[in-house]
């Protein structure tokens, strides 16, 4: 985007660049009314674990590991603007998790007040003209450290990067803006890791290999990954290009069993309290593989 490495920022109380709208002060955010609006009406809801889901249903839609077999967004096989993509589906999944609406010119309104959402596996947001100067809410998410964090930013003219931007006029926030007079809404919280990432090269290749069928395949899945929570979408990769691979998820369950290998699932009542009795939750659609201490007491 052409950034620049120095940048002397004017400080609040100060009148902003921006040639487009009318003369405005720059506020803190402690100063800044709308603000504290937004900031107050998302923070009493579960903000950390509402983002947690949307990212990771946004990482899993880009991947569409059920088409491609894919599950891990910094293999080879993703291509750059597929990890890039991951911001655009966020927004709609975090429209969809907070309940808000789709609204123009920015992505959505809280309390009646227009806030864009942005989102970077990068190091920066690319802040669009029509933000400038408006609130955003900017995600941060580190796929190599499996984390993610969010802040709700005014996106001041000129608390961005100098420079034209990149091509759609596009600009970064400076790191000291975001820093200082920001709100942070929640600090670095871990990023559910696809399970299927844990295998070994060589049980991966055996795991997604044509032969032997699903079943038998989704059976070595659950003896490599015992006791790691192993969510739907992991078991729809497993059987990529195939039917119903939920039927044979359950065929190895069954198949499990008579290893003396328990595979519990959230979607079963019963399930979620074997879970819970080994101090574990299980929700619908998770899928975890213990060792059947029912059956390790038998035996002689």
């Amino acid at each position: 985007m052409g950034f620049v490495s120095r940048l002397t920022l004017l400080q609040p109380g100060t009148v902003c660049e921006n040639p487009t709208l009318p003369s405005h002060v720059l506020e803190s955010a402690e100063s800044d009314s709308r603000m504290q609006v937004v900031s107050k009406w998302i923070q009493d809801l579960p903000v950390a674990d509402l983002y947690t889901d949307s990212i990771r249903n946004s990482i899993d839609y880009v991947l569409d590991g059920a088409r491609t077999g894919r599950f891990d967004l910094l293999s080879t096989e993703v291509h750059p603007g597929e990890r890039a993509s991951v911001g655009a589906k966020l927004e709609y999944e975090v429209l969809r998790s907070f309940a808000l609406p789709k609204t123009k010119p920015l992505d959505t309104h809280i309390e009646g007040i227009p806030v864009d959402i942005k989102a970077t596996v990068g190091s920066n947001w690319a802040i669009p003209t029509e933000a400038h100067c408006q609130i955003c809410l900017c995600t941060q998410i580190q796929l190599k450290n499996n984390r993610h964090r969010t802040w709700l930013v005014r996106a001041h003219t000129s608390w961005l990067y100098r420079g034209k931007g990149n091509k759609d006029g596009k600009r970064g926030l400076a790191a000291e803006a975001r820093d200082r007079w920001s709100i942070p809404l929640y600090d670095w919280t871990p990023l559910p890791v696809n399970p299927l990432r844990y295998l070994s090269e060589k049980a991966a290749a055996q795991i997604f290999a044509k032969q032997p069928g699903q079943a038998r395949r989704l059976l070595m899945m659950f003896r490599e990954l015992q006791g790691h929570i192993i969510p739907r979408n992991a078991i729809l990769t497993v059987g990529s290009g195939n039917d119903d691979p939920m039927r044979r998820a359950r065929q190895a369950k069954a198949m499990a069993e008579k290893e003396g290998l328990l595979v519990l699932c959230g979607d079963w009542r019963e399930s979620r309290d074997i879970a819970a009795a080994r101090g574990l939750t299980l929700r619908a659609g998770e899928w975890i593989a213990l060792k059947d201490e029912n059956q390790a007491g038998q035996q002689p």
